[in-house]
């Protein structure tokens, strides 16, 4: 796996042929599990797919699930949701580049790319909506496991899509004014 700055991510997938468009893969990594999204072949909307038990024993299982979905998915990159907090280093921080650390620690991900994307409050906003509807709490939590990662890579989505957007509009006014 290679770490890549957000927008060249999403850039690069662009230049790929249209034909064969590679999709995106959100993570909203917890202690216990790890809430999966995917975005649609358009990348232009996230969607729910899975959660899987997060254990130190079973990185090298978890790195064969992520090749099975970056074949069945035509996945490109992965968005990570990450803590960014810019007065101190948070401990959730540091597990969560241990854990991707770990990923690319298997070999099992060469040639993968991935970013950061802020997390803030996506998993506090999920349980705010989840919370009233009285689901199991079994249920409520893979629930908003898998809600967290759409937060995160729909937050990703409508960041680049609009950066691409405006700067293809700029691009067309200064060749007008030439």
């Amino acid at each position: 796996m290679r770490y890549v700055r957000p927008l060249s991510l999403f850039r690069e997938l662009l230049k790929t042929n249209v034909i064969k468009k590679g999709r995106l893969l959100g993570l909203d990594v917890g202690d216990k599990y790890v809430g999966l999204a995917v975005s649609d072949p358009l990348n232009k909307i996230a969607t729910p797919l899975s959660v899987l038990l997060r254990k130190k024993t079973n990185i090298e299982l978890m790195a064969t699930d992520f090749q099975s979905l970056i074949s069945e998915l035509s996945l490109e990159g992965f968005i990570v949701g990450y803590p960014f907090d810019r007065q101190r280093c948070a401990p959730d921080a540091v597990k969560m580049k241990l854990f991707v650390d770990d990923l690319c620690n298997t070999e099992k991900l060469e040639g993968l790319k991935f970013t950061y994307w802020d997390e803030s409050f996506t998993s506090k906003n999920v349980e705010l909506l989840v919370k009233p509807l009285g689901l199991h709490p079994v249920h409520a939590k893979s629930i908003m496991d898998k809600f967290a990662a759409v937060g995160i890579l729909q937050g990703y989505l409508d960041y680049v899509n609009k950066k691409v957007r405006l700067d293809s509009a700029e691009q067309g006014v200064s060749s007008q004014c030439k």
